[in-house]
């Protein structure tokens, strides 16, 4: 399992000790260092079952900068497939990839139903 993370992201390390607390192990994957690809972000999305607008980091200052709101419902998923590639920090996070689910964002609820 893996997890996608900024490393000063407040969300990320609440996720970080919850998994410490419940000794679940994990690869990390810093997404700045290590954006991930548009082929594995669209694996991902469909392992998601969630809408694409969901990856989107939406509270970020680039997401905000670059006026996406009133963009994202006009691009196909193919533009915001490679616009999430471009830059992690477009990626909402954390993202947890397991084999058969991804989990984004920290929803302790959810955390607790796919990883306990």
């Amino acid at each position: 399992m893996q997890l996608i993370q900024y490393q000063k992201c407040s969300t990320c390390k609440k996720a970080v000790a919850w998994l410490k607390e419940h000794n679940i192990s994990y690869e990390d994957r810093p997404i700045r260092e290590q954006n991930p690809g548009k082929e594995e972000l669209a694996e991902w999305h469909k392992k998601s079952g969630l809408p694409l607008k969901r990856f989107f980091n939406t509270s970020g200052n680039l997401y905000k900068e670059m006026q996406l709101k009133s963009r994202l419902p006009e691009m196909s998923e193919e533009e915001q497939l490679a616009l999430l590639a471009a830059d992690g920090m477009l990626v909402k996070r954390p993202l947890i990839v397991g084999e058969d689910f991804v989990l984004v964002g920290f929803k302790e609820e959810e955390w607790e139903d796919k990883l306990l």
